[in-house]
């Protein structure tokens, strides 16, 4: 069964959630073997973005914390950050539109973030297209 990229991008949030869990929990893991608990297919786009992400993981902190205000990435809970993260990682390195980026990140925040976690993630990633 094919998978849209909308649905394509819910599963890489939760990998990168997952991932997240287990660094801070110092619990080894196999990205390849995440992914495949979470994703029975194989696909090309999902490990593309879940290894750059994890690939590019410090420089997109730091993007992220660049254009958030009297704030920082950290402070987001762990579905922000990685809805985060993955948006900064495509808008960087994929030749995904800016607007469609966005409304996807906006869209995985509504359905897993509070309120204020989605009005962060949608401003930096404005801020971002913009400079």
């Amino acid at each position: 069964m094919a998978m849209t990229r909308s649905e394509l991008r819910e599963k890489i949030m939760i990998i990168l959630y997952q991932i997240d869990i287990y660094q801070e929990q110092k619990i080894k893991y196999d990205v390849e073997k995440v992914i495949k608990e979470n994703l029975p297919i194989d696909n090309e786009f999902v490990k593309d973005i879940v290894f750059g992400v994890i690939t590019s993981n410090d420089s997109l902190i730091e993007t992220a914390n660049k254009y958030m205000v009297d704030w920082t990435i950290d402070r987001l809970d762990k579905s922000g950050q990685a809805i985060l993260k993955m948006a900064i990682y495509e808008l960087n390195y994929t030749d995904t539109p800016e607007v469609v980026v966005i409304n996807e990140a906006v869209e995985l925040a509504k359905k897993y973030c509070d309120e204020s976690v989605r009005k962060i993630i949608n401003a930096v990633l404005d801020r971002i297209i913009k400079e």
